[in-house]
């Protein structure tokens, strides 16, 4: 006689993709439980994050996913009482030179048709959104006023909240050793506390996707990398927008940066080449390269004092778009997030769930095929 499982569907990994995901499971009727090496949900790179949420990308599918995770963060006070911090700042894309200015002309009315609110502004709508930035060789750039921003952590201990709430149960400090098969089925998790019965299991382990997939016999494309971070004190309110600029310097590729519902400036720079590895350890380098950035495109910010800088993990594919899908019957996965995890994450939770329960959109085909693990990795988005 088969053994019933104790669970439909076990997720791998609490944090930003992993928790909104246990949270519609449940909604939809599935006995889900949610497994993290870590003490809480949301302690692995969700903590990292800075907290910018936006649509603004140049692929339709991850314009669908975050348009729907926009609707998620945006209501969620209204709808479940929490405060997230959700702050509708908007992203601001800047162009100093011909070569961005094209580009955005190029990817504005493409984006519009994915429907992503998004203008094409001049440098003096530029500078009335973000006044006191830089005038000189301002060509104009892009504003999508329905992005913004929350805070990493209180969402996902909302989510968390809320899936427990539905009936999700979560076990934290464990580490998952083994996924066994049955008939080439998924049949149980192994971890160093016990071993939990399933139908299906969910790899959402982040930077850890890469060993979690070997435990199920997949080899999942994905090469972490890290990003550095930091925070000023508290100013008056500057700004509204995260403003973007996404032009190469030496030692890095894009920067950009907002302030926070504190008062505060958040910052964060890809560095160009990358730094590969799952090092969370802060530079001497990260500073001396973002700041004399920062403060030329945004002289007011020369003066604020930096309270800390940190760094995270960027668990990166080869187009820089998320891998989800399904290799055998009860194997999932979303993993490969690109540092993407916290705006995509609401909208993959629901897509995911209706692609386990056999309930797709068209909406939602068109976002697994545009981000399954066969395609071909053959260019980068745009605005990554």
């Amino acid at each position: 006689m088969s053994r019933t499982p104790d669970y439909d569907v076990i997720v791998i990994g609490a944090g930003s993709v992993g928790t909104p995901l246990a949270m519609s499971l449940t909604s939809a009727g599935l006995k889900t439980l949610c497994i993290d090496r870590e003490a809480s949900a949301g302690q692995g790179n969700n903590k990292c994050a800075i907290g910018g949420t936006r649509a603004t990308h140049t692929e339709p599918a991850k314009v669908a996913l975050a348009l729907r995770s926009l609707e998620v963060f945006r209501h969620w006070e209204r709808d479940y009482g929490d405060d997230i911090g959700w702050r509708q700042g908007g992203y601001m894309y800047v162009a100093y030179d011909d070569e961005r200015m094209e580009l955005f002309e190029k990817n504005v009315p493409e984006q519009r048709q994915t429907g992503l609110d998004i203008r094409l502004v001049s440098a003096d709508r530029i500078a009335a959104l973000a006044p006191g930035i830089n005038p000189a060789g301002l060509l104009g750039g892009t504003w999508s006023p329905e992005d913004g921003s929350c805070s990493p952590m209180l969402a996902c201990y909302a989510f968390w909240q809320r899936a427990e709430a539905l009936g999700a149960e979560f076990r934290f400090g464990e580490n998952v050793l083994s996924i066994q098969r049955a008939g080439g089925l998924v049949s149980s998790v192994v971890t160093d506390a016990g071993e939990y019965a399933c139908s299906a299991v969910v790899n959402c382990a982040g930077s850890f996707a890469v060993e979690v997939g070997r435990m199920a016999g997949i080899e999942h494309p994905v090469s972490p990398d890290s990003h550095e971070a930091g925070i000023t004190e508290p100013v008056q309110r500057l700004f509204e927008p995260m403003i973007v600029d996404i032009r190469k310097a030496p030692g890095s590729a894009n920067y950009y940066f907002y302030q926070h519902d504190t008062g505060q400036v958040i910052f964060c720079i890809t560095p160009d080449p990358p730094i590969p590895g799952i090092a969370t350890e802060e530079t001497s380098s990260f500073l001396p390269l973002v700041a004399p950035r920062m403060v030329d495109l945004y002289p007011r910010l020369a003066n604020l004092k930096v309270r800390r800088v940190w760094r995270g993990v960027y668990p990166m594919s080869p187009d820089g778009s998320p891998i989800l899908g399904s290799d055998y019957e009860g194997y999932f996965f979303a993993v490969g997030m690109c540092g993407q995890g916290l705006m995509l994450g609401p909208g993959i939770g629901e897509v995911l769930t209706r692609f386990i329960t056999d309930r797709m959109s068209e909406t939602d085909r068109m976002v697994m095929h545009e981000l399954r693990a066969d395609r071909e990795f053959c260019s980068v988005e745009a605005l990554k």
